[in-house]
C-alpha cells in the first residue's frame, strides 16, 4: 500500500521531550487546529523520568533550541497514530539559505536520539 503524505504549515507551540512536540497547524484558508501533539516518526529520545533523565533534558532542550517557536513543515502519513495517540510526523525547517532540514534527523545526527522503527 502507498504511503500518502500531508505537508502542513505549523509553529511549535511546546517541546515535551526530545521526540514530542506541540504544534498549531495551518490547515489553510484561515483553518488553524491548535495545541496537536506530534511524535516524531522513526526516531527515540531519552525520556524524562529515571535513570536517562539527564540525558533527557539535554535531547529536549536541543530540540526547543532548534524549533520552538518557529514556523516548520510537518510532513504525516495519512491517519498514522502511535500508542499513545500522537500523530507521527517529520518535521522541517527552512534554514537561512532556504534549504530544509529534516529535525528528525538532526536529532539522531547530533546524538540526542536513536533510529527507531514504530
Amino acid at each position: 500500500m502507498e504511503k500518502i503524505l500531508y505537508h502542513y504549515k505549523a509553529i511549535i507551540a511546546e517541546v515535551y521531550d526530545g521526540d514530542t512536540c506541540t504544534v498549531d497547524i495551518d490547515l489553510g484558508l484561515h483553518v488553524w487546529i491548535k495545541g496537536e501533539k506530534i511524535r516524531l516518526n522513526r526516531i527515540n529520545a531519552p525520556e524524562l523520568k529515571g535513570a536517562e533523565r539527564s540525558k533527557g533534558l539535554q535531547s529536549r532542550d536541543f530540540l526547543r533550541s532548534l524549533i520552538l517557536g518557529k514556523e516548520v513543515i510537518i510532513e504525516t502519513i495519512k491517519d498514522k497514530k502511535e500508542k499513545y495517540g500522537r500523530y507521527l510526523g517529520e518535521i522541517w525547517l527552512e534554514d537561512t539559505d532556504g534549504k530544509f532540514i529534516n529535525i528528525n534527523d538532526e536529532m539522531v545526527k547530533n546524538s540526542f536520539a536513536k533510529y527507531q522503527k514504530y
